[in-house]
């Protein structure tokens, strides 16, 4: 089928102006955050940095997409999968990073009528090798999607968004259960038009909205959920809530929520978190804020299933990193890794390490120019090996992109051969 250029154009368009939203959407005032770069500019210079990080794929935004806003997802033999929302002559991709090397877009998006665009929140892998994700807008009726990709890029829409008041713009991507059910949120829409979290069954195309979101103290615009073994599920709300800063709540399988914890005017707990919620290897749940904490710029959080609410850091304007806008992840050894947006040595992002107990250590600041990268906004991956993974939104040496840096990069850190830095 002949892609239509015009409107696929016209979608990037919109995804771009849609993620410029969302991005902006927390983000402090002018004055704060011209304060914050002040610090940033007094922090003292950091010490040099050992070479850590290799950039493993360079986006171009003509030919393989650009700009993505989510992390990957690894398979057992290796191989990266994410998705980029814009580039290429699509309107958003599905791509494959071989453990060799090789790159591939196994499926690019507004090419066939009815389907999906501007898939934002990455991809999910079950055990057959089947990536299961959503798309912001685009489907039958321009509200989003659920869509499945084989292994050999044969897409099938599993649901679009819009039929009433299911929701609309499912901007995070979904989880599966044990039975091989997905769920997911979408950031508006349902019965009172703040939001929804839905269960769709793959095998017979079953659609449930689980809970809808009154927009007052029980929450307002989710973002994500994380499923645990009892088939309970828990996510943020950026808003909502009796303080209006946003919740962490829990639902039921039977749709029941509650609100577990609700993020305070005084903003030592956090504001705003914006990313899906990690359930950890002691049944608790992690999560981060972008902003908040005890020096405004952002937290890492644990919270019991209970709702006894933890603050393990609070980011600090400078060169250990601030503003972190993706969730976190855990090794085997019950390390977290994650990455802040802002911050490090040239104030373009870095990646890092908090143990247990809470300290912190940097493990790569994005540099070089942006180079090597430029505001990692994705969740990591960790390899059996131990080796770290993630993307950046921006930065990288590729092309026809119009930014400042590049398109944006896929890249791997060996913390093995890591010399931590500017460590608590």
């Amino acid at each position: 089928m002949a892609i239509q250029k015009t409107s696929s154009a016209t979608r990037e368009s919109l995804s771009i102006a849609r993620l410029s939203s969302k991005l902006s959407s927390i983000r402090l005032s002018s004055a704060a955050l011209a304060l914050i770069f002040l610090l940033t500019l007094l922090a003292a210079t950091p010490p040099a940095q050992a070479q850590t990080e290799t950039v493993l794929h360079n986006f171009n935004c003509r030919t393989d997409g650009c700009s993505t806003t989510a992390g990957l997802v690894i398979d057992g033999a290796g191989n990266l999968y994410g998705t980029t929302p814009t580039g290429g002559p699509y309107a958003g991709t599905v791509f494959e990073l071989t453990s060799s090397g090789t790159f591939t877009v196994l499926y690019g998006f507004g090419v066939q009528a009815g389907d999906g665009y501007a898939p934002f929140g990455g991809v999910i892998l079950d055990s057959a090798g089947n990536l299961y994700g959503t798309t912001e807008q685009g489907g039958a009726y321009n509200a989003g999607t659920v869509f499945e990709l084989t292994p050999t890029g044969t897409e099938t829409i599993l649901y679009s968004f819009g039929h009433g008041r299911d929701g609309f713009y499912p901007i995070t991507g979904v989880v599966l259960d044990q039975a091989g059910n997905l769920y997911g949120t979408t950031q508006i829409g349902g019965t009172h038009s703040y939001g929804t979290v839905f269960m769709l069954t793959p095998s017979s195309g079953t659609f449930t909205t689980l809970y809808n979101f009154t927009g007052g103290a029980d929450g307002n615009e989710p973002y994500g959920v994380a499923v645990d073994q009892q088939g309970n599920l828990y996510g943020i709300t950026l808003y909502g809530g009796t303080y209006g800063f946003g919740v962490v709540f829990k639902v039921t399988p039977s749709g029941t929520e509650t609100v577990l914890h609700n993020f305070t005017p005084n903003g030592v707990d956090g504001l705003f978190p914006s990313a899906p919620l990690t359930v950890g290897p002691n049944g608790n749940l992690y999560g981060t804020t972008s902003y908040g904490g005890a020096l405004g710029v952002g937290t890492v959080f644990e919270i019991t299933p209970s709702g006894t609410e933890t603050i393990l850091h609070s980011f600090a304007a400078g060169k250990k990193g601030f503003y972190p806008v993706a969730g976190v992840t855990f090794d085997k050894k019950g390390n977290l890794y994650g990455t802040t947006f802002y911050g490090g040595s040239s104030d373009l992002g870095t990646v890092f390490k908090l143990t247990p107990l809470g300290a912190e250590s940097v493990l790569h600041s994005f540099a070089d120019n942006g180079t090597d990268g430029f505001g990692p906004d994705g969740a990591v991956a960790i390899d059996k090996a131990g080796n770290i993974y993630s993307t950046t939104y921006d930065g990288g040496s590729g092309l026809n992109c119009g930014y400042v840096y590049g398109c944006g990069t896929i890249f791997k850190i060996n913390p093995k051969k890591t010399l931590s830095h500017y460590a608590d």
